[in-house]
């Protein structure tokens, strides 16, 4: 072989090791891409007051839990705005409370360790496109990458990155549990999008046995209703199936699965890690079909974790194809009862007038719900998940336990303190009966819960 050939012939090996990625004899690989990283994943956060004053050492160590993680998640569950903000107004509809924080409590979260925020859930826009906007704003000042919510729909799908030690981390973050007027629209090239937040719309079917099946059907006929066959029909906007027993099912809109799939493999193209994460009350405690759907559907896409948020309970945990899904991790901090205003359409909800103070409001409520939150200890007890990744494979699982203080005073109740004793065994045993359903085994190991993952090798 001739001199020019071998000369070549290496230069052909050279581009072809370029174009696969693939590093040179002797390169040292940038260790932003070894797939090593650890992650700290918290649920929903309602924060209305400093969290830097306190130095409780049970505080403290969930700080440092934060903070010593390559990334850290939670949902930003509230609007960071001050109320005279232009265009900043109640909305006539929210999604309960109407969640407000003051603009310089972000930098809490900040303090507390967190990188990474989702803004979808049923609070986007509880300020209008305004409040909207502006919580975008005061997140990005304080350094916070969010992700959920945008100008239009394309936006509010958009991945979001953050650059860190450990690799590049996407979030793409979506809500299934939302007012209509919530939701994001597509832009045009006439006419602009709606601002709003990234939609995972459910479709519910009814079954109901044959004998309410005809029922139904006489009912249609008799209302002049016309359509439907004989093991299916549409009735005031809801499907019914003739079936054998009562039951629910559930599933995703297929176009929106469609879109935020196509994000996440996108965000995988452009990262090292995916995080998908989704605001959603239904099921309550239990994880409903369109859920697991939707998480095992993110995962095939390039998704490396799937956390949940929006019951304000703890969900079961799954591995599904070696990656972590978190169906719900619960409340990381719950201070919605010293929220500083709200409005004339929540006084009036309760029975209040113009004269009434917030303080009142917020007890009526609780004594009209039943004790509402304060009244069931789920609501105050949760953890924080810390999935550890080795050489890109997840190796294992911490669930810290937290307390929020259930049973204490409106001023000391809602922020998180490392649950010690019978307390962190409580949390982890609920934790524990969650999961096992979904073939999760969970060892209560030095106060904390472990999940050790078949050939991870920690």
């Amino acid at each position: 072989m001739g001199c020019h050939a071998r000369v070549e012939t290496r230069a052909s090996v050279l581009l072809a090791a370029l174009l696969a990625g693939a590093p040179l004899a002797g390169q040292q690989p940038h260790k932003d891409g070894s797939g090593t990283a650890t992650f700290a994943l918290a649920g929903d956060g309602i924060i209305t007051r400093q969290l830097s004053v306190y130095e409780e050492p049970e505080f403290l160590e969930i700080r440092d839990l934060v903070r010593s993680a390559t990334a850290a998640f939670i949902n930003a569950e509230v609007l960071f705005l001050n109320y005279d903000e232009p265009e900043t107004f109640p909305a006539s509809q929210s999604g309960g409370t109407y969640m407000r924080a003051q603009p310089e409590l972000a930098e809490e979260l900040v303090w507390m360790g967190f990188d990474l925020v989702s803004t979808a859930n049923n609070h986007s826009l509880d300020f209008s496109f305004g409040g909207l906007r502006s919580n975008s704003r005061w997140l990005q000042q304080a350094g916070l990458v969010a992700a959920g919510t945008g100008e239009n729909l394309a936006e509010a799908r958009a991945p979001r990155y953050l650059e860190t030690a450990g690799g590049r981390v996407a979030l793409v973050a979506v809500a299934s549990s939302f007012a209509d007027f919530n939701r994001a629209g597509p832009q045009r090239k006439d006419m602009r999008g709606r601002p709003g937040l990234s939609p995972l719309r459910v479709q519910s079917a009814y079954h109901v046995p044959e004998e309410r099946f005809r029922q139904l059907q006489q009912m249609r006929s008799e209302l002049g209703m016309r359509g439907g066959g004989d093991d299916r029909m549409n009735l005031f906007g809801n499907t019914f199936f003739r079936d054998d027993s009562y039951r629910v099912t559930t599933s995703v809109d297929p176009d929106d699965l469609a879109e935020i799939t196509a994000a996440v493999r996108d965000a995988k193209r452009q990262a090292n890690w995916v995080i998908v994460s989704s605001h959603t009350h239904q099921g309550g405690a239990g994880v409903a079909g369109f859920l697991s759907e939707f998480a095992h559907a993110v995962i095939e896409a390039g998704a490396d974790i799937f956390v949940g948020h929006g019951p304000h309970v703890l969900r079961g945990i799954e591995i599904y194809k070696g990656k972590p899904i978190f169906y719900s991790l619960g409340d990381f901090l719950m201070q919605n009862e010293t929220v500083e205003l709200q409005p004339w359409e929540n006084y009036r909800s309760v029975g209040l007038g113009n004269e009434a103070l917030p303080g009142e409001f917020y007890d009526a409520r609780i004594e009209q719900e039943g004790g509402s939150f304060p009244a069931r200890a789920a609501y105050w007890e949760a953890v924080v998940a810390v999935p550890m990744f080795r050489g890109g494979a997840l190796t294992r699982i911490d669930l810290v336990p937290i307390t929020l203080g259930f049973g204490l005073d409106r001023p000391q109740r809602g922020r998180p303190l490392a649950a010690k004793g019978e307390l962190a065994r409580k949390i982890i045993g609920n934790l524990v009966e969650l999961s096992s359903p979904l073939g999760t085994n969970i060892a209560f190991e030095n106060g904390k819960g472990v999940i050790h993952v078949a050939g991870g090798g920690a």
